[in-house]
């Protein structure tokens, strides 16, 4: 599966968050950090959803980018 995540810079440090699946976060020092940690996360999410037999959503999240003038 694939799951679009959401990566903001804040005040000193990264956090992350996954739109299809409430309540997935985490946080890291640098974006390689918070993405490997937003990917176990994932995972750990995913896992205890599985073990109290609920569904798992299927990713549904489109990101694009726009751009504007400034």
């Amino acid at each position: 599966m694939r799951y679009a995540i959401v990566i903001e810079k804040i005040e000193s440090n990264y956090s992350a968050y996954v739109p299809d699946l409430p309540g997935c976060v985490a946080t890291g020092a640098t974006v390689e950090e918070v993405e490997s940690a937003i990917r176990e996360a994932i995972e750990f999410h995913l896992s205890g959803l599985r073990e109290d037999g609920f569904p798992i959503p299927s990713p549904s999240s489109h990101v694009e980018y726009i751009e504007v003038a400034a």
